[in-house]
């Protein structure tokens, strides 16, 4: 069975078609620079082109960086203020007519590594972060997902975790690897003094630079980098909407292998 996942962030949208079974990506990634301002019908009009391109009549499953219960979207840190209350579901299922399920980023690149790739078959605590433009994050426990987690916005030292350690301010500040893992392991300790994870998963676009940082970071729990690197969202996304278009809260990771082809 294949879903369109499409993964929705401030640089880019991204699409491909998923083997929900596998996890494999069945086309070649496809990617549209996010228009600015990226408010609701423009995102919309960029997902429609996805499904033009891969000329898709099925279910879509759409990563997103924000907030969201039933489509509706709550939050809008790295995203158009315009986004607020908006249901972003029924917006993009009207504009490509086909049937959408809209869930945060970090959740779905969280699915996907609980799926197929660093936590498969990991009980205990799991967290996943994502290191971009901001720093998202999903938590695991058992296999079950806690939605909506926000722990990059948590206060460290007078600012959001995200505007001391995302890879954007990592980027723009010129940080050296070591001065930047400084900053990570700082916020890695406050997520294990709240959280005692057993394992966490490093995820985001700078997770193709895992050999730079990893053996930077200091933590009790084990840490690894996400295997599916970037692609965990457009996956993960297509994962959820596999499961029957259940809202994110109602995700259950461990059972998605069981569905039928």
């Amino acid at each position: 069975m294949e879903i369109l996942g499409i993964d929705i962030g401030g640089s880019g949208v991204k699409g491909a078609p998923v083997n929900i079974n596998t996890g494999e990506l069945m086309a070649e990634r496809h990617r549209i620079p996010t228009p600015q301002p990226a408010v609701p019908t423009a995102i919309a009009e960029v997902v429609a082109e996805l499904v033009t391109h891969f000329n898709w009549h099925g279910p879509i499953g759409c990563a997103f960086p924000a907030v969201i219960k039933q489509g509706v979207i709550y939050t809008a840190a790295n995203i158009d203020q315009s986004w607020l209350g908006i249901d972003g579901s029924k917006l993009i299922a009207e504009k490509t007519g086909c049937p959408t399920l809209l869930l945060n980023d970090a959740d779905a690149a969280g699915i996907a590594e609980m799926t197929f790739g660093a936590g498969k078959n990991h009980l205990g605590t799991v967290i996943i972060h994502t290191f971009g433009t901001g720093i998202g994050s999903a938590i695991f426990v058992n296999g079950q997902l806690v939605p909506n987690t926000e722990f990059g916005h948590m206060e460290i030292r007078g600012k959001e975790a995200e505007h001391r350690a995302s890879d954007l301010i990592r980027s723009q500040k010129d940080l050296a690897w070591k001065q930047w893992a400084k900053r990570v392991n700082e916020f890695l300790g406050r997520m294990e003094a709240l959280f005692w994870p057993d394992l966490f998963i490093i995820g985001g676009g700078v997770s193709k630079k895992h050999e730079k940082f990893l053996p930077l970071l200091q933590t009790r729990a084990q840490i690894v980098p996400a295997h599916l690197l970037n692609q965990a969202g457009i996956i993960g996304a297509a994962l959820a909407a596999a499961n029957g278009l259940k809202p994110a809260e109602e995700i259950k990771p461990d059972n998605l292998l069981d569905l039928e082809s």
